[in-house]
Order: structure tokens, then C-alpha cells, then sequence
């Protein structure tokens, strides 16, 4: 499929989702959100890959949404962006995939938001940056900060939002905002090998592993440990789990059935 804004390409159990509007600093907007939905729905939907590399070309990351889809816009239009920047997320959330955001330029505003939406987070050591910056502007950066929060203390979130700085791959891996720090030159070869490693197990359990994690994050301590139970009890039953126990009883290489995640 052809996109205007963005790449996709597809290299054994991996998929690559590469932002490509560099003229614009990757900046977002509603039908380059749309086209981001869109692939990584039919993605989904085949399932022929187990993990997702969301990456950028050019030297920015992603500089937020377009300033022009909100400077001087009709309330209903800036809304409407914004109710497709939440469709992304919850696009993002529920795809069967583990999705990797891989940085190796400034991520700011809105493109801090989609980066902390990811499941996972590398980041190349000298060039990434990342930052909530629409005090700025005299504007909030509140999507941002639904996914920052939820990602880092929220003391950092409040620094980061009261302060609009932008913070090294090294801090932001110490405020647990980045799983992985890779060199600049080794940032791709290196994300890529980390996506092999998740991709060595099954559709079904990185689709499941995902899923509970994210539901059970929002509940009590007391619903998660009954969510937790019916969750290990299911996959106690299923097709994968079963070979999987089987082979390393067995001393050798489990053959999972990839015919469905679900």
C-alpha cells in the first residue's frame, strides 16, 4: 500500500512503520494520523508480523502536531485532531504487535506523546531528545501527558511539563521513559536485533503478555489479581503454551502455531 506521509515495510517477523514527512520535522496532523491507524490496522488485522518498528527519517523524530491544523482552526477541526490523536493511541494499545517507538532525533510535544505511547522505547545516544514543550506556546501539552504519566514518575512529567526542556536518551532512560540506549550509528541494526529477540516467541503470547499488561495497569490491586488468575489460567490451556512447556520438558525448540494471536 501507498502511503503520502509514511513507509511500511515488512522483513520476516518485523514490520517498519517510518514516519517520512522530514520537510515538516514528521510533524503530525489528521490524515498522516489516519494513514499511521490505517497501516497499523491492517497490519494487525494479517498478523504476519509479531513486532513493530516505529521510526523517522530525516534528523527530527517528530516535532508534534502541524502548528497550521491549529493556529486559527474552528474549535470543532482542533478537536477532531485530536480525537484522531487518541484513535492513534488506542490504536497503538490494542494492536496484537509489540510496537518499538525507535528515536534518533528530538521527539517533542505530540511526538513525545506517540513515542510514550509505544510499548517499548530505544533511542539513539548522542541525537534523541525528548521533551514536553507547549508551554512554549502558552499551550498545554495534555494528550502528552496522559501517556508521559503513565510512563514516568509524576514528578518527572510535571518537570517535564512545567519546564518544556528536552532530555538526553541517557535521562530519559534514568526516568524509565527509555527501555534501550543504542549508539547513534548502531541505532537501527540494534533496535532490530531487540525485535528479533521478542519476535523468538509466539503471536499469541506477545498479543496476550500485551493485552493483560495494559488492562490490569488501570485496576485495582485487588480486580488485577482476579483479572491475573482467569488470564493464567486461559493461556494454561492454550495451543502455545501447552508446545511451549512441552518442548522445554522435552529439550528442544518449540513449533508454535501462528496461525491466529488471539
Amino acid at each position: 500500500m501507498n502511503y503520502k506521509y509514511m513507509l511500511y515495510e515488512e522483513k520476516g517477523d518485523i514490520g517498519i512503520l517510518t514516519l517520512n514527512r522530514p520537510e515538516k520535522r514528521n510533524a503530525l496532523g489528521h490524515e498522516f494520523e489516519e494513514e499511521i491507524i490505517a497501516c497499523l490496522q491492517d497490519a494487525g488485522k494479517r498478523c504476519d508480523v509479531k513486532v513493530i518498528i516505529l521510526k523517522a527519517a530525516g534528523d527530527i523524530f517528530c516535532a508534534g502536531h502541524d502548528r497550521m491544523e491549529i493556529l486559527n482552526q474552528p474549535l470543532s477541526s482542533i478537536r477532531r485532531l485530536f480525537q484522531t490523536s487518541f484513535n492513534l493511541m488506542t490504536t497503538i494499545r490494542t494492536a496484537p504487535q509489540c510496537i518499538i517507538a525507535q528515536v534518533q532525533g528530538i521527539a517533542m510535544a505530540g511526538g513525545c506523546h506517540l513515542v510514550a505511547g509505544c510499548d517499548l522505547i530505544t533511542a539513539g545516544e548522542e541525537k534523541a531528545r525528548f521533551g514536553m514543550t507547549g508551554l512554549i506556546y502558552s499551550y498545554n501539552c495534555t494528550t502528552p501527558t496522559v501517556a508521559v504519566s503513565r510512563a514516568v514518575p509524576q514528578k518527572k512529567c510535571m518537570e517535564m511539563l512545567m519546564t518544556a526542556n528536552l532530555y538526553t536518551a541517557r535521562e530519559a532512560e534514568a526516568f524509565h521513559l527509555v527501555n534501550r540506549v543504542f549508539p547513534d550509528e548502531r541505532l537501527d541494526e540494534m533496535t532490530f536485533q531487540w525485535a528479533m529477540e521478542i519476535a523468538k516467541s509466539s503471536k499469541y503470547a506477545i498479543y496476550m503478555s500485551k493485552q493483560a499488561f495494559y488492562a490490569q495497569i488501570e485496576m485495582s490491586e485487588w480486580q488485577a489479581y482476579h483479572y491475573a488468575k482467569e488470564m493464567m489460567a486461559m493461556a494454561g490451556v492454550s495451543v502455545n503454551s501447552t508446545e511451549g512447556f512441552s518442548a522445554f520438558l522435552e529439550k528442544r525448540e518449540p513449533k508454535w502455531d501462528e496461525s491466529t494471536p488471539f
